[in-house]
Order: structure tokens, then C-alpha cells, then sequence
């Protein structure tokens, strides 16, 4: 590669500079504060580990993100974490064993093989909260009210929730004797809400009349309480298992808006988002400015399996760059205080002062370039009669 391309980043992948870098941080700083105040832990799981553990439970599209490479030591493959969510199970099953309910949080970068969106990063800021050994609602809206919690912290406005339930179309879709290939080609219609091509479908594979109609209904099943009515009666037929998955909603909804009484909860009964990793109640929160999601979680009972604890689980994560680049607001600088470079005493100890009170104190080096004001500096130490003091600098 030419010298001039060195500087060039592969696509998807970005670096933050400062003052952004700093609010960023604070930011984080601040989320994992509100989760400490709800008794959640902080976790640090590592960047790599063994692809089977790493993959463990979370279905064919947490592989394709993730990145593979082969370990020199012990010749095995290795996965570079494309979400943390695996690895925080596999910390409570394995290290931690607890029989009491565990609560445990995390923040790092994960790397993605491909982008989620046109433009969007391969390299997010994973934030996010974990309870584990619960199978309750409760579990399921405490995390979801600390999800909204979370994004009034980052001062995000306007939020949009969407509940699911991966059980309903689990349970419709249960007894029609579909292959992998058809129940592929069904979930992705659904997924765009093709009605036409749902119908083709049906038509062609001569699907019960009854189950198909059921599963139509799904698309036009969204928006606020009311929907729980219309699938109540739209789905009667089909089954205890899925009026069950309908009543969860209604008790995960009505539990969280007791805590958030403006909660802005909806419904969409098509959405399936982590089909193959989550295992009942799923949430996504979104803006009006985002065609994406800025928040995903739900429960996912079944990760914690092959580390010889089947514990229920439920959380959420979210992108914490994401969050900031959303926040109508310039990043502020935090000016300094520029201390010149000298050998009278006292020098030293009155910036070793003010740094314990919080200033930032900037050292000139001998033979720099730049004065105060390029140091990001608006006053400078100056010394008169003996005594050091610190003095604004005028423009």
C-alpha cells in the first residue's frame, strides 16, 4: 500500500477523537453508574475466545458477523466477539454458578464481518444488561424499564418500543410440517411483510387455510393495547401456547408502565428480530431519525445449555456511539489551565493542587510550539511577588 492510503481505515470501521471521545466515554461512564444503582455488576469478558464457545446458542447470524481465526498455540479457531451477550452466559453458568438471581453488565467493542445498515459501523460500542436465573415477567420488565432508563440517561428523545414474542410464530407454525428451506422462505416474507408472497406460498406448500390466515394476521398486528384484543381473537384457534405468549406481553407491559407511567410501549406481532437466539419476549426501541433500532434485547433461556447450566436469562445491549451521534448536541471542551515551564519553587505543588480539585493543567515543554490558547487553555499560571496564581488569559 502507498504511503498516501496508510491513514485509511477498512470500511465500517471508525475511531472517535476528541472532545467527542471524552463525552463518549462519560457517557458510559454515567450508563454503567444507573445499572450499578439497579444492583447489575460489571463484567469484562475477552475480545477472543474459541468459536464453539463464543457461537454457543446464538444461531446461524451471530456466525456470519463474526470473524474467524486460528489460534498459533493450540491450532483451534477463534472467534472475535460479535456480541458479548454469549460470553456474560457463559460467565454466570460457568465462573460464577450462583442459584440466586444474577445481574450483570458489560460495555466493550465488538467487530462485525459485514454492517447493519448502509453506512452503518462494524465496530459498536456493546453496552448492555444481563439478568440471569429468572423466568419471570418481572425479569423481562425490569429490563426493559432499565432499557428505557438507559436511553433517557443518553437524553435520547422520542423513543418508539416495539414488543414481540418469538413463541407466537413458533406456535403457528409448529404442526404445518414445514422444511428448513420453506420455514426460511416463510420468516423472511414475513419479515418484510409481503402479504402477496405469504399468499403464493401458501397456495403452493396447500397449508392449512385456517394456520395461514392466522399468520397473515400477524402483519397487521401492531400498534398500541389494543392490538392484544384483535390477536386474542385473531389467533383463537390457535393454541393455549399462544394466547400464553399473549398474555406475557400484556403482564410485561403493564409491569413496566406501573414503574414508567409514560412508558411508550407498542406491539408488533411480526417482528421477529433474533428468531434463532431469543426464546420469548422480545423489545426494540427506535427514533424517529433511525430506520434501525438503537436498542434490541428479549429472553433467551436456551445460551446457557452447553455450559452445563440451563439458566433463563433476559437483557438487552445497545450501541453507545450510536446513542451519542443521536444527542443534538456539540461536544463541549473543558478548557485548561496552561502552567509554563520553570524551576521556582512552588510550581509543582500548586499544579498538583489544582489537578486534585479537578482542573486540567497543561506543562509547557521546553522548545514547544504553540501558546495556551493552542493547548486548549483559557488561563495560565503566572507568578508575582514570590506566590502563583492562576490568571485568565484575555483574547
Amino acid at each position: 500500500m502507498s504511503k498516501i492510503n496508510r491513514w485509511l481505515l477498512p470500511e465500517g470501521i471508525e475511531e472517535v477523537h476528541p472532545p467527542q471521545a471524552a463525552d463518549v466515554e462519560r457517557l458510559c461512564r454515567e450508563i454503567l453508574d444507573l445499572f450499578e444503582s439497579w444492583g447489575y455488576q460489571l463484567v469484562m469478558p475477552p475480545l477472543i475466545e474459541y468459536l464453539d464457545s463464543l457461537l454457543t446458542g446464538t444461531g446461524e447470524d451471530l456466525d456470519l458477523q463474526t470473524f474467524k481465526i486460528t489460534d498459533q498455540l493450540s491450532g483451534r479457531t477463534m472467534g472475535i466477539r460479535a456480541d458479548m451477550t454469549p460470553q456474560v452466559a457463559r460467565i454466570d453458568a460457568h465462573v460464577l454458578k450462583s442459584e440466586f438471581p444474577t445481574r450483570l453488565c458489560y460495555r466493550g467493542t465488538v467487530i462485525h464481518t459485514r454492517p447493519s445498515g448502509h453506512g452503518g459501523t462494524r465496530a459498536p460500542l456493546q453496552l448492555g444488561a444481563e439478568l440471569h436465573g429468572h423466568a419471570g415477567v418481572q425479569s423481562d420488565a425490569e429490563i426493559l424499564c432499565l432499557m428505557l432508563k438507559t436511553l433517557k440517561k443518553a437524553r435520547i428523545l422520542n423513543i418508539h418500543v416495539d414488543l414481540g414474542h418469538v413463541g407466537i410464530y413458533r406456535g403457528l407454525t409448529a404442526g404445518l410440517g414445514l422444511d428448513g428451506e420453506q420455514e426460511s422462505l416463510l420468516f423472511n416474507a414475513l419479515q418484510r411483510k409481503d402479504c402477496s408472497e405469504l399468499e403464493e406460498m401458501f397456495g403452493k406448500w396447500s397449508l392449512p387455510t385456517q394456520s395461514t390466515d392466522m399468520l397473515l394476521s400477524l402483519i397487521e398486528l401492531n400498534g398500541d393495547n389494543e392490538v392484544l384484543g384483535k390477536a386474542r381473537n385473531a389467533l383463537a384457534n390457535a393454541g393455549e401456547d399462544v394466547l400464553k405468549c399473549l398474555d406475557e406481553l400484556e403482564k410485561i407491559s403493564s409491569l413496566a408502565k406501573a414503574q414508567l407511567k409514560d412508558a411508550p410501549l407498542y406491539f408488533d406481532l411480526a417482528e421477529l428480530r433474533g428468531y434463532n437466539y431469543y426464546t420469548g419476549f422480545t423489545f426494540t426501541a427506535y427514533v424517529p431519525s433511525q430506520g434501525q433500532g438503537i436498542a434490541f434485547g428479549g429472553r433467551y433461556d436456551d445460551v446457557g445449555k452447553a455450559f452445563g447450566r440451563a439458566r433463563p436469562a433476559t437483557g438487552f445491549s445497545t450501541d453507545v456511539k450510536n446513542l451519542y451521534s443521536l444527542v443534538a448536541q456539540q461536544a463541549t471542551i473543558k478548557s485548561g489551565i496552561y502552567a509554563p515551564y520553570s524551576d521556582v519553587p512552588g510550581l509543582h505543588e500548586i499544579i498538583e493542587s489544582l489537578r486534585e480539585q479537578g482542573e486540567i493543567v497543561i506543562n509547557a515543554l521546553p522548545g514547544q510550539k504553540g501558546i495556551a490558547e493552542d493547548m486548549g487553555c483559557d488561563r495560565q499560571l503566572e507568578i508575582k511577588d514570590g506566590q502563583w496564581s492562576v490568571v485568565k488569559i484575555h483574547s
